[in-house]
């Protein structure tokens, strides 16, 4: 199994920046994609983009241009850099990663909350 944590999720106004960064743990072999999703309130939980482990990349239409994922993996940690945030792009933000051999999210993270107000 894998350990996921997020961090950096706070308040910001429209307009501004967050970097979100999510710590892997435990079986990190098995996994061959890590995702950010989130999810408002009365809403479903929704992919915001994820990357392979051969660095493919994948974004939401809603979040094209504005946000940037990223992997280090000598820190076993994948990023969402949030630039130009709107007020929808409010919500709890969970990393995601998906094993070898399978189709949907294997471990969640406990999610980390973006709030986007003025």
């Amino acid at each position: 199994q894998v350990q996921l944590v997020e961090s950096g999720g706070g308040l910001v106004q429209p307009g501004g920046s967050l970097r979100l960064s999510c710590a892997a743990s435990g079986s990190i072999f098995s996994i061959y994609v890590m995702g950010w999703y989130r999810q408002a309130p009365g809403k479903q939980r929704e992919l915001v983009a994820n990357i392979t482990n051969d660095g493919t990349t994948n974004y939401a239409d809603s979040v094209k241009g504005r946000f940037t994922i990223s992997r280090d993996n000598t820190k076993n940690t994948v990023y969402l850099q949030m630039n130009s945030l709107k007020v929808e792009d409010a919500a709890v933000y969970y990393c995601g990663a998906r094993y070898r051999g399978t189709t949907t999210v294997g471990s969640w993270g406990h999610g980390t909350q973006v709030t986007v107000s003025s």
